[in-house]
């Protein structure tokens, strides 16, 4: 299971530099210019890429991935498209590892194994499910492991300790840790009690430890590098495609995520 991401992260962990994973939606500005955003991403050098998939009531997601959800939607972006873009990407030769982040209703709606068998042969490698507790997914999460696909658990600062030992437990590649009790979005500065949440997460897993959420800078990634092991970038790099130019967003993200590689 996991062997391309596992692969990744690890040659990261061996380099001593912390290890960068870039959120883009699918489909936002354009389809075809997520295709050219993930070949930007991998050529700038980030150790995997998380998608995301566009749903209407997307409850971990700030004013600005909504916004990029939106405009997806609007252009009739579907489950089925975003699986059948992994499996373009995965012929034109891209092998950066791709992590989708959906909500569950769509998985429900398609079918939980449909949806993991369909993933698996699009080459998919990890699922992020924002909506999902650990404790009520153990029908997805048997469906992907039987297609050699892993279910991440996010954690949050409010989190009690019970609840992180089930999320470790449960997670499979790394643990996602969420750097505040809020949605996604940038901002200035990371939260001050973030080193007592990831020492406490620490305490129960020797897996790589993610953090977003509000990570938007070199400085932030860091300072994330200083506690964590993986920094993921979303709504800043999102903020990016959207200023560009039509013809400069392949240039312009890999510009901005060779400038958050430390």
């Amino acid at each position: 299971m996991l062997t391309r991401l596992q692969n990744s992260l690890d040659k990261a962990l061996l380099e001593k530099r912390t290890g960068l994973i870039p959120y883009a939606t699918i489909g936002f500005p354009r389809l075809e210019d997520t295709l050219q955003i993930v070949k930007s991403i991998e050529e700038a050098g980030a150790d995997a890429i998380e998608l995301g998939v566009p749903y209407c009531d997307p409850v971990a997601d700030g004013p600005t991935i909504q916004a990029s959800s939106y405009k997806a939607l609007s252009q009739g972006i579907t489950t089925t498209t975003c699986i059948n873009l992994v499996g373009e990407l995965r012929q034109s030769g891209i092998e950066i590892p791709i992590i989708f982040m959906g909500y569950f209703n769509p998985i429900l709606s398609y079918g939980i194994e449909s949806y993991a068998e369909d993933c698996a042969k699009a080459g998919v490698d990890a699922i992020i499910v924002p909506d999902l507790p650990p404790d009520e997914s153990d029908a997805l999460r048997e469906a992907l492991h039987a297609n050699g696909l892993g279910l991440i658990s996010l954690l949050a600062p409010t989190s009690p300790n019970e609840r992180i030992e089930l999320g470790v437990r449960m997670s499979d590649g790394f643990v996602y840790c969420v750097s505040i009790a809020g949605v996604t979005g940038a901002r200035s500065e990371l939260p001050k009690d973030l080193n007592s949440f990831i020492a406490r997460v620490r305490s129960y897993t020797t897996l790589p430890i993610a953090v977003g959420f509000g990570i938007a800078e070199k400085k932030h990634v860091q300072a994330v590098g200083a506690i964590a092991d993986i920094a993921i970038v979303g709504s800043a790099l999102i903020n990016v495609l959207d200023s560009a130019n039509e013809d400069e967003i392949p240039e312009a993200a890999k510009t901005f995520v060779s400038s958050l590689i430390s």
